[in-house]
């Protein structure tokens, strides 16, 4: 894959995690109101016949909502998923360009509304929502 192959304006994702690491390179794109996480889709992201697999967009889904949610409060606090509902409306291939855009409806001090489309070369293939609890940094 070559820097060619990415959008312009997403970045190599800064926020890893043990979860997320087989299905790099992810990148993100950040916005005044919120992170969107892209990928081109290959091999590791699909399922037995060759698909996105739904457990890679429920997990990206949680994560550029929580990440948006953190944007929105200039890093200040954490998130952790309180629920997650992921509606699956389409599917995608290997080669497509897969974004989650993200949209915080409201943040409050203790919990935080989100929700976000997951689109493959801008086509929506799911959309999701999630409620995310407020957790103060330590230190």
């Amino acid at each position: 894959m070559t820097d060619t192959d990415i959008p312009d304006g997403f970045e190599p994702l800064s926020r890893k995690s043990p979860l997320t690491e087989p299905w790099e390179p992810l990148y993100a794109k950040k916005t005044d109101k919120a992170v969107i996480i892209g990928l081109r889709l290959a091999r590791p992201h699909t399922n037995g016949r060759g698909l996105i697999h739904g457990g890679l967009i429920a997990a990206l889904a949680d994560n550029a909502m929580g990440c948006s949610c953190a944007q929105m409060t200039n890093w200040t606090t954490s998130f952790v998923t309180i629920s997650l509902t992921v509606d699956f409306v389409g599917s995608a291939e290997i080669g497509k360009w897969l974004a989650i855009e993200s949209d915080v409806i409201r943040t409050g001090k203790t919990i935080c509304f989100a929700q976000c489309l997951v689109k493959a070369d801008e086509a929506v293939i799911a959309r999701a929502s999630g409620t995310f609890r407020v957790v103060p940094k330590k230190g």
